[in-house]
This record gives C-alpha cells, sequence and structure tokens, in this order.
C-alpha cells in the first residue's frame, strides 16, 4: 500500500482499528487499570463500534459468546488485568466447549513488570490455555495488528473457537505505522 495509506497509531488505537476493519461492530466488557487506554479509543470511535457495558466481565464473556451465536460474528469481549482477565474464564470455557468464536482481550502490567509479581498482574495466557484455541501475549506493538487479525483467523477456521489476546499497557500506548488491510477469512480446510 502507498505511504499515505499508513498512519502513526498507538496500540489502543490500532486495536480499535484492526476490530473494525475485522467487521466488528459490538465488543462487550468492563473497564479496568489496564485497559483504560484501550477504553478511551473506544470512545472516541463510539461512533463506529458499540461498547456494551456490563456489571461483571464474566457477563461480558457469556454477552460476546451470546452475540456470536446469535449474529455468526465473533464475539469480542475486553477486560483488564488480574481478577479482570480471570473472570473471563467461564464465558472462554463455554466458547470452547461449544466451537464459539470468540476474540478475548485483556490488559496487563507493562513489560518491565511482567513475572514480578505486580499488582494485579496474572498470566492469563497460562490460566486460559487449555480453554482457548490460542492465545497471545503482545510483546511488540509492530506485531500487534497482525496478532488480532491472526487471532480473528483461528477464532473462525476449522472448529470455531475464543482466542485470548494479552496486551500490556506499555504496548497499548506503545506507538507505530498502522496500515490498513482486509477482514480476514478461515485457513482453508
Amino acid at each position: 500500500m502507498s505511504n499515505e495509506m499508513k498512519k502513526t497509531m498507538t496500540g489502543s488505537q490500532i486495536v480499535i482499528e484492526t476490530l473494525i476493519e475485522q467487521g466488528v461492530t459490538d465488543v462487550f466488557g468492563y473497564p479496568g487499570g489496564q485497559v483504560l487506554n484501550l477504553y478511551d479509543e473506544l470512545y472516541k470511535a463510539s461512533n463506529r463500534i458499540n461498547h456494551v457495558l456490563t456489571a461483571h466481565e464474566q457477563g461480558a464473556a457469556h454477552a460476546a459468546d451470546g452475540y456470536s451465536r446469535a449474529t455468526g460474528k465473533v464475539g469480542v469481549v475486553i477486560a483488564t488485568s488480574g481478577p479482570g482477565a480471570t473472570n473471563l474464564v467461564t464465558g472462554i470455557a463455554t466458547a470452547m466447549l461449544d466451537s464459539i468464536p470468540m476474540v478475548a482481550i485483556t490488559g496487563n502490567v507493562p513489560t518491565s513488570l511482567i513475572g514480578r509479581d505486580s499488582f494485579q498482574e496474572i498470566n492469563i495466557t497460562g490460566v486460559t490455555m487449555p480453554i482457548t484455541k490460542h492465545n497471545y501475549f503482545v510483546t511488540d506493538v509492530t506485531e500487534l495488528a497482525d496478532t488480532l487479525r491472526e487471532a480473528f483467523r483461528i477464532a473462525i477456521s476449522g472448529r470455531p473457537g475464543p482466542v485470548l489476546v494479552d496486551i500490556p499497557k506499555d504496548i497499548q500506548t506503545a506507538q507505530c505505522e498502522f496500515e490498513p488491510a482486509e477482514a480476514v477469512t478461515p485457513f482453508p480446510e
């Protein structure tokens, strides 16, 4: 693509733009400290993508699952680190057992604090490994858009199911060039 199509954005902006590019019109979630940057961008894009605020992250995960069942689209849920992320577990497991395509986006502490028992730090990729088709821990903002695209592709391919993408706070605030792409299609059978 030409350079006019590329634009420098923060990781949080890239998440929202990639969701919209993938045809997402509705997301479910509950805000918290490690996803506040994402929520700021979600608010700014509220004319292009709808956020459904739930009373609890578990409800958000079940709502994303139900939305996918009702619409045939990928359900998307957003939660913060620690207990916000672990509250998604039952909804993610339900989607896995019932073959429902879902992308769960979690925030985490900055990469410099990973593995240091930081406040509300949890290894959510480890926790959800048995109940997701795949999951990602993003450590480079330049890989964020393609990681999200791949998450959607995995969620809808073969036997559908949930994919989790964990994004540390510093990756959400880091900047890089964003180049739009087409909505993904399932892997060939």
